[in-house]
Protein backbone atom coordinates (compact mmCIF):
# COMPACT_ATOMS: atom_id res chain seq x y z
CA UNK A 1 0.00 0.00 0.00
CA UNK A 2 1.23 3.81 -0.85
CA UNK A 3 1.93 5.86 1.62
CA UNK A 4 -0.35 8.97 0.90
CA UNK A 5 1.88 11.04 3.11
CA UNK A 6 4.94 10.60 0.56
CA UNK A 7 2.78 12.80 -2.20
CA UNK A 8 2.93 15.66 -0.80
CA UNK A 9 4.95 18.14 1.64
CA UNK A 10 4.71 17.23 5.33
CA UNK A 11 2.86 20.17 6.77
CA UNK A 12 3.38 21.27 10.45
CA UNK A 13 -0.48 20.20 11.84
CA UNK A 14 0.94 16.42 10.88
CA UNK A 15 4.13 16.80 12.84
CA UNK A 16 2.06 18.25 15.77
CA UNK A 17 -0.82 15.50 16.06
CA UNK A 18 1.69 12.71 15.43
CA UNK A 19 3.69 14.30 18.38
CA UNK A 20 0.70 15.03 20.16
CA UNK A 21 1.70 18.47 20.70
CA UNK A 22 0.14 21.94 19.57
CA UNK A 23 1.12 23.87 16.61
CA UNK A 24 2.57 26.08 17.78
CA UNK A 25 5.20 23.52 19.70
CA UNK A 26 5.87 22.60 16.83
CA UNK A 27 6.99 26.23 15.41
CA UNK A 28 8.84 26.46 18.67
CA UNK A 29 10.98 23.78 18.13
CA UNK A 30 12.40 24.91 14.81
CA UNK A 31 12.51 28.23 16.19
CA UNK A 32 15.84 29.27 16.97
CA UNK A 33 16.19 30.87 20.60
CA UNK A 34 12.54 29.76 20.97
CA UNK A 35 11.29 28.30 24.69
CA UNK A 36 10.48 24.84 24.30
CA UNK A 37 10.69 22.03 26.89
CA UNK A 38 13.23 19.12 26.28
CA UNK A 39 10.71 16.62 26.60
CA UNK A 40 8.70 18.55 23.81
CA UNK A 41 11.22 19.19 21.38
CA UNK A 42 12.54 15.49 21.42
CA UNK A 43 8.68 14.68 20.59
CA UNK A 44 8.78 16.81 18.04
CA UNK A 45 11.85 16.33 16.13
CA UNK A 46 11.14 12.06 16.09
CA UNK A 47 7.47 12.74 14.48
CA UNK A 48 9.51 15.30 12.18
CA UNK A 49 11.91 12.03 10.84
CA UNK A 50 9.43 9.76 11.18
CA UNK A 51 7.22 11.84 8.66
CA UNK A 52 10.33 13.29 6.61
CA UNK A 53 9.02 16.96 7.26
CA UNK A 54 11.13 20.29 6.73
CA UNK A 55 10.38 23.79 7.67
CA UNK A 56 8.72 25.84 5.02
CA UNK A 57 11.29 28.82 5.44
CA UNK A 58 9.53 30.45 2.52
CA UNK A 59 6.00 30.47 3.92
CA UNK A 60 8.19 31.44 7.30
CA UNK A 61 9.54 34.65 5.92
CA UNK A 62 6.15 35.72 3.46
CA UNK A 63 4.14 36.10 6.93
CA UNK A 64 7.24 37.98 8.51
CA UNK A 65 7.47 39.81 5.23
CA UNK A 66 11.07 38.96 5.12
CA UNK A 67 13.14 36.95 2.91
CA UNK A 68 16.13 35.11 2.75
CA UNK A 69 16.17 35.34 -1.15
CA UNK A 70 18.82 37.40 -2.89
CA UNK A 71 17.76 37.74 -6.42
CA UNK A 72 20.98 37.78 -8.97
CA UNK A 73 20.08 39.63 -12.10
CA UNK A 74 22.67 38.61 -14.74
CA UNK A 75 22.72 38.35 -18.56
CA UNK A 76 25.45 36.69 -20.63
CA UNK A 77 25.51 33.84 -17.95
CA UNK A 78 27.71 31.49 -19.87
CA UNK A 79 30.79 33.94 -20.60
CA UNK A 80 33.63 32.88 -18.24
CA UNK A 81 33.85 36.51 -16.34
CA UNK A 82 29.97 35.89 -15.31
CA UNK A 83 29.98 32.18 -14.71
CA UNK A 84 33.13 32.91 -12.37
CA UNK A 85 31.60 35.89 -10.37
CA UNK A 86 28.08 33.82 -10.27
CA UNK A 87 30.06 31.00 -8.63
CA UNK A 88 32.14 33.30 -6.19
CA UNK A 89 28.76 34.92 -5.13
CA UNK A 90 26.51 31.79 -5.00
CA UNK A 91 28.87 29.78 -3.05
CA UNK A 92 29.33 32.81 -0.46
CA UNK A 93 25.34 33.40 0.10
CA UNK A 94 24.70 29.77 0.69
CA UNK A 95 27.10 30.14 3.39
CA UNK A 96 24.91 32.47 5.14
CA UNK A 97 22.15 31.17 4.75
CA UNK A 98 20.45 32.70 1.66
CA UNK A 99 18.85 31.75 -0.93
CA UNK A 100 20.10 32.84 -4.52
CA UNK A 101 17.52 33.52 -7.12
CA UNK A 102 19.87 33.97 -10.56
CA UNK A 103 17.54 35.34 -13.08
CA UNK A 104 19.02 35.90 -16.76
CA UNK A 105 18.12 38.70 -19.00
CA UNK A 106 19.67 37.60 -21.90
CA UNK A 107 17.38 38.09 -24.83
CA UNK A 108 14.75 40.27 -25.74
CA UNK A 109 15.04 43.88 -23.77
CA UNK A 110 12.31 43.34 -22.25
CA UNK A 111 13.50 40.70 -20.16
CA UNK A 112 15.39 42.45 -17.88
CA UNK A 113 12.26 44.05 -16.59
CA UNK A 114 10.13 41.65 -16.08
CA UNK A 115 13.21 40.46 -14.48
CA UNK A 116 13.64 43.00 -11.81
CA UNK A 117 9.72 43.10 -11.38
CA UNK A 118 10.21 39.33 -10.62
CA UNK A 119 11.92 40.23 -7.24
CA UNK A 120 9.38 42.35 -6.00
CA UNK A 121 6.95 39.50 -6.35
CA UNK A 122 8.77 37.07 -4.43
CA UNK A 123 10.25 39.56 -1.57
CA UNK A 124 13.67 39.71 -2.22
CA UNK A 125 15.86 40.64 0.63
CA UNK A 126 17.81 42.12 -1.74
CA UNK A 127 18.56 41.99 -5.53
CA UNK A 128 22.31 41.92 -6.96
CA UNK A 129 22.24 43.46 -10.69
CA UNK A 130 25.66 42.08 -12.36
CA UNK A 131 23.38 42.99 -15.64
CA UNK A 132 24.30 46.17 -17.51
CA UNK A 133 20.91 45.97 -19.25
CA UNK A 134 17.61 46.97 -16.51
CA UNK A 135 16.41 50.82 -17.01
CA UNK A 136 17.71 52.88 -13.79
CA UNK A 137 14.05 53.58 -13.42
CA UNK A 138 13.28 49.99 -12.93
CA UNK A 139 15.91 50.02 -10.42
CA UNK A 140 14.68 52.66 -8.65
CA UNK A 141 11.14 51.42 -8.29
CA UNK A 142 12.96 48.28 -6.40
CA UNK A 143 14.77 50.56 -4.03
CA UNK A 144 11.11 52.61 -3.88
CA UNK A 145 9.77 49.17 -2.96
CA UNK A 146 11.98 48.36 0.02
CA UNK A 147 14.42 45.97 -1.27
CA UNK A 148 18.19 46.29 -0.82
CA UNK A 149 19.86 46.75 -4.37
CA UNK A 150 23.67 46.54 -5.38
CA UNK A 151 24.98 47.25 -8.64
CA UNK A 152 28.23 45.92 -9.75
CA UNK A 153 29.92 47.56 -12.48
CA UNK A 154 27.13 50.77 -13.34
CA UNK A 155 27.99 54.45 -13.39
CA UNK A 156 23.82 55.42 -12.34
CA UNK A 157 23.68 58.73 -10.94
CA UNK A 158 20.66 56.83 -8.38
CA UNK A 159 20.30 57.68 -4.98
CA UNK A 160 19.42 54.62 -2.80
CA UNK A 161 21.16 51.69 -4.37
CA UNK A 162 25.33 50.82 -3.65
CA UNK A 163 27.28 50.18 -6.49
CA UNK A 164 30.15 48.06 -6.63
CA UNK A 165 32.56 48.57 -9.81
CA UNK A 166 36.24 48.53 -10.75
CA UNK A 167 38.77 51.57 -11.81
CA UNK A 168 37.89 50.45 -15.37
CA UNK A 169 39.27 54.33 -16.21
CA UNK A 170 42.32 53.77 -14.75
CA UNK A 171 42.90 50.61 -16.35
CA UNK A 172 41.96 51.99 -20.03
CA UNK A 173 44.79 54.26 -19.27
CA UNK A 174 47.59 51.89 -18.32
CA UNK A 175 46.37 49.79 -21.08
CA UNK A 176 47.48 52.56 -23.40
CA UNK A 177 50.50 53.48 -21.45
CA UNK A 178 51.62 49.82 -21.89
CA UNK A 179 50.71 49.99 -25.40
CA UNK A 180 52.71 53.54 -26.06
CA UNK A 181 55.82 52.08 -23.93
CA UNK A 182 56.31 49.37 -26.37
CA UNK A 183 56.49 51.66 -29.37
CA UNK A 184 52.56 51.01 -30.75
CA UNK A 185 50.92 54.00 -32.21
CA UNK A 186 48.76 52.81 -34.77
CA UNK A 187 46.19 51.66 -31.82
CA UNK A 188 42.35 50.40 -31.56
CA UNK A 189 39.91 49.79 -29.22
CA UNK A 190 37.76 46.13 -29.61
CA UNK A 191 34.57 46.61 -27.96
CA UNK A 192 31.05 45.31 -28.57
CA UNK A 193 27.46 46.65 -29.17
CA UNK A 194 26.51 45.70 -25.70
CA UNK A 195 26.84 49.64 -24.53
CA UNK A 196 26.93 48.29 -20.76
CA UNK A 197 28.72 51.35 -18.24
CA UNK A 198 31.72 48.98 -17.78
CA UNK A 199 32.78 48.79 -21.53
CA UNK A 200 31.83 52.09 -22.45
CA UNK A 201 34.27 53.44 -19.26
CA UNK A 202 37.25 51.32 -20.73
CA UNK A 203 36.32 52.55 -24.32
CA UNK A 204 36.51 56.14 -23.92
CA UNK A 205 38.69 56.32 -21.60
CA UNK A 206 41.23 54.41 -23.36
CA UNK A 207 40.23 56.94 -26.58
CA UNK A 208 40.86 60.09 -24.37
CA UNK A 209 44.58 58.40 -23.37
CA UNK A 210 45.35 58.11 -26.86
CA UNK A 211 44.37 61.46 -27.98
CA UNK A 212 46.12 63.13 -25.17
CA UNK A 213 49.52 61.45 -26.96
CA UNK A 214 48.52 62.56 -30.01
CA UNK A 215 46.62 59.46 -31.18
CA UNK A 216 43.67 58.27 -32.65
CA UNK A 217 42.50 55.22 -31.42
CA UNK A 218 39.90 53.52 -33.87
CA UNK A 219 36.82 51.89 -32.15
CA UNK A 220 35.20 48.77 -33.74
CA UNK A 221 32.36 47.43 -32.28
CA UNK A 222 30.99 44.03 -34.25
CA UNK A 223 28.67 42.09 -31.94
CA UNK A 224 27.92 40.91 -28.83
CA UNK A 225 30.31 40.84 -26.13
CA UNK A 226 32.13 37.00 -27.11
CA UNK A 227 34.61 35.59 -29.00
CA UNK A 228 33.14 35.98 -32.21
CA UNK A 229 32.49 39.53 -32.50
CA UNK A 230 36.12 39.46 -31.16
CA UNK A 231 37.07 37.40 -34.53
CA UNK A 232 34.73 39.32 -36.28
CA UNK A 233 36.42 42.79 -35.40
CA UNK A 234 40.06 41.36 -36.01
CA UNK A 235 38.69 40.96 -39.53
CA UNK A 236 37.85 44.18 -40.28
CA UNK A 237 40.97 46.52 -38.40
CA UNK A 238 43.39 43.90 -40.50
CA UNK A 239 42.00 43.61 -43.46
CA UNK A 240 43.12 47.40 -45.03
CA UNK A 241 46.42 48.60 -45.39
CA UNK A 242 46.79 51.17 -42.37
CA UNK A 243 46.18 48.04 -40.00
CA UNK A 244 46.88 48.64 -36.26
CA UNK A 245 49.85 47.56 -34.56
CA UNK A 246 48.52 47.48 -31.02
CA UNK A 247 44.49 46.81 -29.93
CA UNK A 248 42.77 47.28 -26.31
CA UNK A 249 40.18 44.62 -25.86
CA UNK A 250 37.51 45.62 -22.88
CA UNK A 251 36.91 41.76 -22.46
CA UNK A 252 39.51 38.80 -22.60
CA UNK A 253 36.74 36.97 -24.79
CA UNK A 254 36.97 39.87 -27.36
CA UNK A 255 40.96 39.89 -27.55
CA UNK A 256 40.71 35.95 -27.43
CA UNK A 257 38.47 36.19 -31.13
CA UNK A 258 40.80 39.10 -32.11
CA UNK A 259 44.32 37.59 -31.52
CA UNK A 260 42.67 34.03 -33.70
CA UNK A 261 41.84 36.47 -36.25
CA UNK A 262 45.06 37.84 -36.82
CA UNK A 263 46.99 34.42 -36.52
CA UNK A 264 44.68 32.24 -38.61
CA UNK A 265 43.32 34.77 -41.34
CA UNK A 266 46.29 37.33 -41.82
CA UNK A 267 48.98 35.46 -40.38
CA UNK A 268 50.24 38.01 -37.95
CA UNK A 269 52.47 37.15 -34.91
CA UNK A 270 51.69 38.38 -31.37
CA UNK A 271 53.29 40.07 -30.27
CA UNK A 272 55.90 40.90 -32.89
CA UNK A 273 53.22 41.98 -35.47
CA UNK A 274 50.81 42.90 -33.20
CA UNK A 275 50.56 43.52 -29.26
CA UNK A 276 47.62 42.78 -27.34
CA UNK A 277 45.52 43.73 -24.07
CA UNK A 278 42.68 42.96 -22.39
CA UNK A 279 40.30 42.77 -19.56
CA UNK A 280 38.95 40.47 -17.08
CA UNK A 281 41.93 37.82 -16.72
CA UNK A 282 39.53 34.72 -17.25
CA UNK A 283 41.08 31.33 -17.14
CA UNK A 284 41.83 31.26 -21.34
CA UNK A 285 43.64 34.24 -20.80
CA UNK A 286 46.23 32.25 -19.53
CA UNK A 287 46.54 29.79 -21.42
CA UNK A 288 49.51 29.02 -23.72
CA UNK A 289 47.84 29.68 -26.96
CA UNK A 290 46.81 33.32 -25.71
CA UNK A 291 49.21 34.33 -23.07
CA UNK A 292 47.21 37.46 -22.65
CA UNK A 293 48.10 40.81 -21.10
CA UNK A 294 45.07 41.47 -19.70
CA UNK A 295 43.72 43.33 -15.97
CA UNK A 296 42.20 40.74 -13.53
CA UNK A 297 38.96 42.04 -11.99
CA UNK A 298 38.92 41.56 -8.03
CA UNK A 299 36.11 39.13 -8.34
CA UNK A 300 37.01 37.38 -4.53
CA UNK A 301 36.83 41.03 -2.93
CA UNK A 302 34.04 42.11 -5.08
CA UNK A 303 31.79 39.07 -3.59
CA UNK A 304 33.18 39.27 -0.16
CA UNK A 305 31.41 43.50 -0.19
CA UNK A 306 28.40 41.77 -1.79
CA UNK A 307 28.15 39.67 1.83
CA UNK A 308 29.03 41.87 3.82
CA UNK A 309 26.05 44.18 2.50
CA UNK A 310 23.60 41.68 2.49
CA UNK A 311 24.32 40.46 5.85
CA UNK A 312 23.98 44.03 7.20
CA UNK A 313 21.22 45.64 6.06
CA UNK A 314 21.85 49.04 7.79
CA UNK A 315 25.06 49.39 5.91
CA UNK A 316 24.77 52.18 4.11
CA UNK A 317 24.32 52.97 0.43
CA UNK A 318 27.03 54.54 -2.01
CA UNK A 319 29.88 53.48 -3.91
CA UNK A 320 33.04 51.18 -3.61
CA UNK A 321 35.81 51.01 -6.38
CA UNK A 322 37.87 48.56 -6.67
CA UNK A 323 41.41 48.60 -8.14
CA UNK A 324 42.04 45.92 -10.91
CA UNK A 325 45.58 44.57 -11.53
CA UNK A 326 47.47 44.12 -14.65
CA UNK A 327 48.68 40.86 -15.29
CA UNK A 328 51.64 40.64 -17.69
CA UNK A 329 52.00 37.64 -20.02
CA UNK A 330 53.21 37.82 -23.87
CA UNK A 331 51.19 39.14 -25.60
CA UNK A 332 52.49 42.38 -25.41
CA UNK A 333 56.64 43.40 -26.50
CA UNK A 334 58.94 44.00 -23.63
CA UNK A 335 59.48 47.38 -23.53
Amino acid sequence: MVDSRRRSFVSARQVADLAGVSRSAVSRTFTNGASVSEATRRKVLRAAEELGYHVNHLARSLIQEQSGIVCLIVADVATPYQSRMLDALTRRLQGIDRVAMVINTSGASGDAEAALRQTLNYRAAATIVLSGTPPAALVTTCINSGQRVILINRDDEIAGPINLSVDNAGAAREALHMLHRCGCRRIAVVSSTAGTPSLLARERAFAAAAAERGLEARVVRAGPTGYAAGFEAGRRLLSGSGRPDAAFCVTDLLACGFMDAARREFGLDVPGDLCVVGFDDIEQAGWASYNLTTFRQPVTAIADQVIRLVSDPAAPAGQSCFDVTPVWRRSVRPQ
